[in-house]
């Protein structure tokens, strides 16, 4: 019988990790696949680290750590032949590696990755959020150049073969890592006949600016890792010039120029408006365009933010979490 290793980073989730580990232990169950639980813990102060154990993980007390070298030691110790990453507040469905293993037989991918969405209790913003990634279930699966590590599945072969995650990065660490799998050569498969749940979602709208900030943190990073290209600064640039359109508003405005200040502000809300479009057209549905495009508004000038205190040398630091 073939084995698989799940690894698990984690600080301060006892609300979620038994979930989380129920879960995937049925998960192994329905594909008849003999599983390896191992959560490695950030230095919870909460009985996340008693409760994984009650539910027969291995669990490494590893305080002080970044993300990528959470997952890393998880990895080290890991003996399956198969090797999945998920978060400590994902939710995988019971038939998540019976489909990924049978899309592994027929050659479609190396790596495989479940598309997520929230519960039904989490706010308008956080659903809205979620539901941007979604595809139409007419596209089942989809190649792409990297994947979220919220779940991850590979041969261990695969993690051997490009070294690990970067654990120098305090957030991006999934979209360098998966982007240089892709360099290496594995075909990236993002697959939608079920979905993940996330059950971390961000309850209030100061959390979700927080993470978000936090977030858009990882551009200069992964442009020291990767060099300069035009798919990764992208976005910070256009982040960069929504700002400047907004500066330039509030110039004419104050120099008595009320048509201009307009002009130029509803300029500033079509990259908004443009990215809200592209991620929701396929479902069809108006108030997530509309959600989408003032949280896109919204995130484009936390990107600025988050690049301007980045060349400043901002080092906050915040625990690795799962």
């Amino acid at each position: 019988m073939s084995r698989i290793s799940i690894v698990i980073p984690m600080f301060n989730e006892a609300r979620h990790i038994g979930r989380t580990l129920l879960a995937a232990s049925k998960a192994a169950h329905a594909a008849d696949i003999d599983c390896e639980l191992i959560v490695v813990d950030n230095g919870s102060t909460d009985e996340g680290p008693q409760i994984a154990r009650a539910f027969g993980a291995q669990v490494l007390l590893l305080p002080g750590l970044l993300i990528g070298a959470l997952r890393n030691r998880g990895a080290t110790v890991a003996r399956g032949e198969w090797l999945a990453f998920i978060d400590a507040d994902i939710e995988m469905p019971e038939d998540w590696l019976k489909q990924m293993f049978a899309l592994a037989t027929d050659d479609q991918g190396d790596v495989f990755g479940l598309d997520l969405h929230t519960p039904a209790a989490a706010p308008w913003f956080a659903a809205a959020w979620q539901r941007r990634s979604l595809r139409p279930s007419s596209r089942a699966t989809r190649t792409v150049q990297w994947l979220p590590s919220a779940n991850l599945l590979m041969r261990k072969q695969w993690f051997d073969k490009v070294g690990g995650f970067n654990e120098t990065l305090r957030t991006g660490e999934d979209k360098e890592y998966t982007l240089r799998l892709h360099r290496h050569g594995a075909r990236l498969l993002s697959v939608n006949t079920s979905v993940a749940l996330h059950w971390g979602y961000e309850m209030t709208w100061r959390e979700w600016i927080g993470k978000e900030l936090w977030r858009q943190g990882s551009h200069l990073q992964l442009l020291r890792a990767h060099g300069m290209s035009l798919r990764l600064l992208r976005f910070p640039l256009l982040s960069l010039l929504v700002w400047l359109l907004d500066a330039l508003a509030i110039v004419a405005l104050l120099g008595g120029h009320a048509q201009q200040a307009l002009l130029l502000l509803m300029a500033g809300l079509l990259p908004s408006l443009l990215l809200s479009l592209r991620q929701s057209i396929r479902q069809h549905h108006l108030s997530l365009t509309l959600q989408l495009w003032g949280l896109h508004w919204v995130r484009l000038h936390l990107a600025s933010a988050a690049l301007i205190l980045g060349l400043c040398h901002w080092n906050a630091r915040r625990p690795a979490r799962g």
